[in-house]
C-alpha cells in the first residue's frame, strides 16, 4: 500500500491547464451567448476564431496532428478543431446532445496525439455545454 503526501493529493487534485481551460471555456461562453444554438459547427468555429483573437487567446485551426500506435508515427493524421496554447485539443460540436462516442472519438484523438487534455465543447444546446478530456 502507497500512502500519499499532503503535497502530492493536492497536486492530483489541480486541474491540467486550469487557467487556459477557464480562458477557452470563457471565450466560448462568449460565443454562444451572443450566437445561442442552431447554428452549424463551422459558424461556431469562425465566431471561436474571432474570440480567440479579440481574448489573445493563442490557437492553431484546423490543425494537423501526428497519431501515434505505440512508439510509431502512422502516416494517418487527426485533424482538431483548435489546438490552444500548443497544448489543448477543442473539440466542437452543434448537436441537440453529446453521446458517449463524441467523448470517446476525443479521448482516443487526444491519446493517439499525446496530449494531455481535450475539451468537448458542444454549442447545440440552449446551454454551453462541455467536458473536460484527460488523457
Amino acid at each position: 500500500m502507497k500512502f500519499v503526501s499532503t503535497p502530492e493529493i493536492k497536486q492530483m487534485a489541480e486541474l491540467i491547464y486550469k487557467e487556459e481551460s477557464y480562458k477557452i471555456i470563457g471565450a466560448c461562453l462568449e460565443v454562444h451567448k451572443k450566437l445561442g444554438s442552431g447554428f452549424l459547427e463551422s459558424v461556431y468555429a469562425e465566431a471561436l476564431e474571432i474570440e480567440f483573437n479579440r481574448t489573445e487567446i493563442p490557437y492553431q485551426k484546423e490543425k494537423r496532428l501526428p497519431v501515434f500506435y505505440d512508439d510509431t508515427k502512422m502516416k494517418k493524421y487527426f485533424i482538431a478543431d483548435f489546438v490552444c496554447y500548443d497544448a489543448i485539443i477543442l473539440e466542437l460540436k452543434a448537436t441537440k446532445y453529446t453521446i458517449d462516442s463524441d467523448c470517446k472519438q476525443t479521448l482516443n484523438n487526444v491519446k493517439a496525439t499525446r496530449f494531455r487534455l481535450g475539451l468537448l465543447i458542444n454549442f447545440g444546446t440552449p446551454s454551453l455545454t462541455y467536458k473536460r478530456i484527460i488523457n
